[in-house]
C-alpha cells in the first residue's frame, strides 16, 4: 500500500435528504435494505446515515458525501471510496479489503478492527483516525501530523501525536525536538527543556549535525530568557523574547525539513 498524506477536504455536513447520485433508485434500495452490491452511488450524501452492517461490496461510493455515517461491520471489499469523506465515520471492524479510498477524507473516523489487506489509501487524510494499525500510523507519519496539528495552534494534539509516535520509536529524535517546541508553546518550559536535552543527545549519538544544532539552539535560546527575566530586565527580556519567539519560528520550518519524502504536512 502507498499512503501520503491529503489536503484537508471542505466538509458539507447536513441533516437533509440524500444528495442526487448517479443512481437514484440504488440509494433508495440501500437505505432500504442495506445491501446495494455493485450500486452506483457516487457523489452521494448520505451524512449521519446509520448503515451498520450494510453490503455495499463493489458499490461506486466515489466522491460521495459520507460524513459522520455509521459503516461499522460494513461489507466494502472492492468498494470505490475515492475522493468519498468520511470524516468521522464509524468504520469500526468494517471489510475494506480491495477498496479504493485515494484521496478520501478520513479524519476522526473510527477504524477499529478494519479489515485493510489490498486497500489504495494513496493521498488519504487519515489525521485524527482512531485505532488505526501500526502499519498505517508510522513514527513518520505521526510525527508529519503532529507538525501539521502544532501549525494550527494545536499544541496539546502535536503532543499527542509525538507521543504515540515516540511509543513506538522511543528514539525519534524529531518528534522528541518537536514535541519540546510545542511544550514551550504550552507554558511547560521543564519539560521542553527535558525534550530538547534528549533530542541533543540523541542527534550527537546519531552524528545529526543538523539537529544537533537546532537543539542546541534552542536549548540556549530557553536558557538566555530564562536568564532575562530573573533578572527582570524588561526591555532586554522584551527584545531577547521576541527573537527567540521568532527563531522558534525558524525551529518549525527546519523541522519540516525531518519529514520523510513522500508524506505531506495536511
Amino acid at each position: 500500500m502507498k499512503f501520503r498524506i491529503f489536503p484537508l477536504l471542505a466538509l458539507s455536513l447536513c441533516l437533509a435528504a440524500p444528495a442526487k447520485a448517479e443512481n437514484p433508485q440504488h440509494t433508495q434500495q440501500l437505505m432500504s435494505t442495506r445491501r446495494c452490491e455493485s450500486c452506483d452511488l457516487s457523489s452521494a450524501g448520505l451524512t449521519y446515515a446509520n448503515l451498520s452492517g450494510a453490503d455495499l461490496s463493489k458499490a461506486n461510493l466515489s466522491q460521495a458525501n459520507l460524513s459522520r455515517i455509521n459503516l461499522s461491520g460494513a461489507n466494502l471489499r472492492g468498494a470505490n471510496l475515492s475522493g468519498a469523506v468520511l470524516f468521522s465515520a464509524n468504520l469500526s471492524g468494517a471489510d475494506l479489503s480491495g477498496a479504493d479510498l485515494s484521496g478520501a477524507d478520513l479524519r476522526g473516523a473510527t477504524v477499529t478492527g478494519v479489515t485493510w489487506a489490498g486497500t489504495n489509501l494513496t493521498s488519504a487524510n487519515l489525521m485524527g483516525a482512531v485505532g488505526l494499525p501500526t502499519e498505517i500510523a508510522t513514527p513518520d507519519r505521526l510525527y508529519a501530523w503532529g507538525l501539521a496539528e502544532a501549525e494550527r495552534g494545536n499544541f496539546q494534539d502535536a503532543i499527542n501525536n509525538y507521543n504515540q509516535a515516540l511509543t513506538q520509536q522511543p528514539n525519534f529524535a524529531h518528534a522528541i525536538l518537536a514535541r519540546g517546541v510545542a511544550r514551550f508553546r504550552l507554558g511547560d518550559r521543564p519539560g521542553a527543556m527535558a525534550d530538547a536535552q534528549a533530542a541533543k543527545e540523541i542527534y550527537t549519538a546519531q552524528g545529526n549535525s543538523q539537529g544537533l544544532q537546532v537543539s542546541t539552539q534552542f536549548t540556549e535560546g530557553m536558557v538566555a530568557m530564562q536568564e532575562a527575566e530573573d533578572k527582570q530586565k524588561r526591555r532586554e527580556r522584551g527584545g531577547g523574547g521576541g527573537n527567540f519567539l521568532g527563531f522558534l519560528g525558524s525551529i518549525a520550518s527546519l523541522l519540516l525539513q525531518f519529514v520523510t519524502p513522500g508524506l505531506r504536512i495536511p
